[in-house]
């Protein structure tokens, strides 16, 4: 295989691995944080087993995505040197600026967090779980804001073909980064929530009818219900910016050739970028003008405006429907259960598995959303300014499938191992010491 395409497949595994982490650990923080705050303010002990319970969740998560993160930053030099010659000026400071502000500050803290409950003051501790859940926020933070300037750079000139930063302000907020960093951090709350949520479901299921296990299942469902539209709503606006400095992006998502008015919302088609066309196609009309443009009649740009630098069609198209599709059955979810705790106060049999199966939607939705956006890109690396290609290093196709191969199969045991252990945790002590109850869920 072309070493070009290689080198893009083992970052995107790499990464792909590295962002579920990250992915947790940003907003359980948060959640951790609302737990102790709910104990000092009323004393229960079921917020503080909660508590304990999931601060091993997020121990787990945040050394998986140390670890990562550092086989991933090898390949900044190894397979893309290219990458920090021309842009290193604006993307070393970034990187710098998120470990020294943000990573440094969870590594220091996150001691106290995990060991510290009786060992200090309980202000002290929560001040820790504070400043955890900031720093890792901090840290999305600053790599979305490289991520964004790279899809929509500003603040720079080239001299000589190397970027070279002429105003920082411009660069940290550059035109998408509000938009992703909210749409990035939403989804995190998501993730969180449909996780613990799921995880308490299974708990309750197999028998353990605690009052920490109803505490997380409640918190799981009532931040999925608020979530889950809101992050509808910023996606929407996302989109819309990206149709401003990245239209070739929503027109490989619409799967949209010819520019037009009164584009239909495709629900499902197969694109083929030889023909040029959609086969199968199954489409709402004018809907996606209305959405895009305000107006049935509004005029799209379609693929065909941009021949050669446009990205390819099929996975940006599949993956933006994966992406739609389980934040709308998070909604549906979540809704629903909390409807029938509302209701009827209690969540019957069939709810409670589909929390289970949604557990790691978070997951789905996040990959999904990722490859739209960083396919969605090609054939830049940054807009405008570098391609793939120009950035790639001269790697033997056989030292990097080697290594990809090696790559993917760590990867895929180290998922199961963190997968099962997290229902180990959740199954410790239950399985054996409970009998199975009634599966309805008290009102409070």
């Amino acid at each position: 295989m072309d070493p070009i395409i290689l080198a893009r497949i083992q970052f995107a595994a790499n990464i792909s691995f590295h962002i579920l982490f990250p992915t947790i650990t940003i907003a359980l923080g948060w959640v951790l944080l609302f737990f102790k705050l709910r104990f000092s303010q009323t004393g229960e002990q079921k917020w503080m087993e909660a508590y304990f319970f999931w601060v091993k969740v997020f121990a787990l998560s945040f050394a998986l995505g140390v670890v990562s993160g550092i086989t991933m930053s090898f390949q900044f030099g190894t397979n893309w040197p290219g990458f920090m010659e021309r842009v290193g000026n604006v993307a070393g400071p970034l990187l710098a600026y998120e470990v020294l502000t943000a990573f440094f500050l969870e590594a220091s803290f996150l001691g106290i967090m995990l060991f510290g409950f009786r060992r200090v003051a309980s202000w002290v501790h929560t001040g820790a779980t504070f400043l955890v859940a900031f720093g890792t926020t901090m840290s999305a933070f600053w790599i979305i804001v490289l991520n964004s300037w790279m899809h929509t750079p500003a603040g720079f000139e080239l001299r000589d073909g190397v970027v070279h930063a002429t105003d920082w302000f411009a660069i940290v907020f550059n035109p998408s980064m509000p938009y992703r960093l909210t749409h990035v951090l939403l989804s995190s709350g998501l993730t969180v929530a449909f996780l613990v949520a799921g995880l308490s479901a299974w708990r309750w299921l197999r028998g353990d009818h605690g009052p920490a296990v109803l505490a997380g299942l409640r918190t799981g469902i009532v931040l999925g219900a608020i979530l889950a539209p809101l992050q509808a709503f910023v996606g929407d606006m996302h989109g819309l910016n990206t149709l401003e400095h990245q239209p070739a992006k929503v027109a490989a998502m619409e799967g949209h050739w010819e520019t037009s008015g009164r584009v239909p919302l495709i629900l499902f088609a197969i694109p083929d970028e030889r023909t040029r066309e959609n086969h199968f196609e199954i489409g709402i009309p004018a809907l996606a003008s209305i959405i895009l443009g305000h107006s049935p009649d509004a005029v799209i740009r379609g693929l065909n405006d941009f021949r050669g630098e446009h990205p390819p069609v099929a996975p940006v198209f599949y993956a933006f429907r994966v992406m739609v599709g389980t934040g709308l059955a998070m909604i549906g979810l979540s809704w629903l259960c909390a409807w029938f705790l509302w209701k009827r106060g209690a969540l019957p049999r069939p709810a409670l598995w589909g929390l289970v199966a949604m557990s790691f939607s978070g997951w789905l939705a996040t990959l999904a959303g990722w490859y739209v956006t960083e396919i969605g890109r090609q054939p830049w690396l940054v807009t405008g300014v570098l391609t793939t290609a120009q950035a790639a290093g001269p790697v033997a196709a056989t030292t990097i499938a080697s290594s990809l191969a090696i790559y993917l199969v760590l990867y895929a045991g180290l998922l199961l191992a963190y997968v099962t252990t997290i229902f180990r945790l959740a199954n410790k002590g239950y399985a054996n010491e409970r009998k199975p109850g009634p599966v309805a869920v008290p009102a409070e």
